[in-house]
């Protein structure tokens, strides 16, 4: 009886450590990800396209990058239930929380960004650019490899893709093409302006998949192997 509860604990134990591993990975991606988007919008050269409706009602309506998030997010959440014709409260209600604390980095990561030197030239502006790319990228590989909850966004793409049954990279597209012309539309009507989308945002498109397949192949099974080392049967 000892051993069996002894057994029993020590799973317990690696349950918890393996389920902390997943938390720092996800709260770390979460982070990086934020960070890499301030990065962008301090270049001020377009951000990505996840990221392009939050930024343009911040244009539009000059409250902060956190609180548009949210409201962003909360849009998303909305056209889930619609496309879906169902509700899961416990989902949805998970995929708020998220949205908060994304959007209360977005807040504390723009204001560290905000500390930097403000890039002037161009040439500094590409700098921050390219840099945000790589942090955005390094972000998401932890965010995917913990395998918790998706945020909105991306479980709308989810949704879009088993409801008009197309593939998950398909979705991906048209969900960003939509949220890049919705932004670009309240910018031209409010600013007279495009605002959040330039050719920051065409660059972001195209190379966060390719920087992110990199990193995958490099660094997605270590980050694997040190979140499940301790997921092990005990004999």
């Amino acid at each position: 009886m000892d051993r069996r509860l002894i057994k029993e604990a020590k799973l317990l134990m690696n349950h918890k450590n393996v389920t902390m591993k997943r938390l720092t990975l996800y709260i770390g991606g979460l982070f990086f990800l934020t960070l890499g988007v301030s990065l962008s919008i301090q270049a001020g050269l377009g951000v990505s396209p996840v990221s392009s409706l939050a930024y343009a009602l911040v244009l539009t309506s000059g409250l902060s990058i956190g609180i548009t998030t949210v409201l962003a997010n909360i849009l998303f959440i909305l056209v889930q239930i619609i496309l879906s014709k169902r509700m899961d409260i416990k989902d949805l209600m998970l995929q708020l929380i998220i949205s908060v604390v994304f959007g209360f980095f977005m807040d504390a990561t723009l204001f560290l960004v905000q500390l930097l030197p403000t890039p002037e030239s161009i040439v500094l502006r590409c700098v921050y650019l390219i840099i945000s790319l790589f942090v955005v990228s390094a972000g998401l590989i932890g965010y995917f490899t913990a395998k918790l909850p998706l945020m909105p966004y991306d479980a709308l793409t989810y949704v879009i893709s088993e409801q008009f049954k197309i593939k998950f990279s398909k979705a991906k597209i048209t969900g960003d093409l939509i949220n890049v012309f919705v932004a670009a539309i309240m910018g031209l009507v409010f600013i007279q302006s495009f605002g959040a989308i330039g050719i920051g945002t065409i660059v972001a498109a195209y190379f966060i998949g390719k920087i992110l397949g990199w990193m995958i192949s490099r660094f997605q099974e270590p980050l694997q192997q040190w979140v499940s080392q301790n997921e092990k049967v005990i004999l």
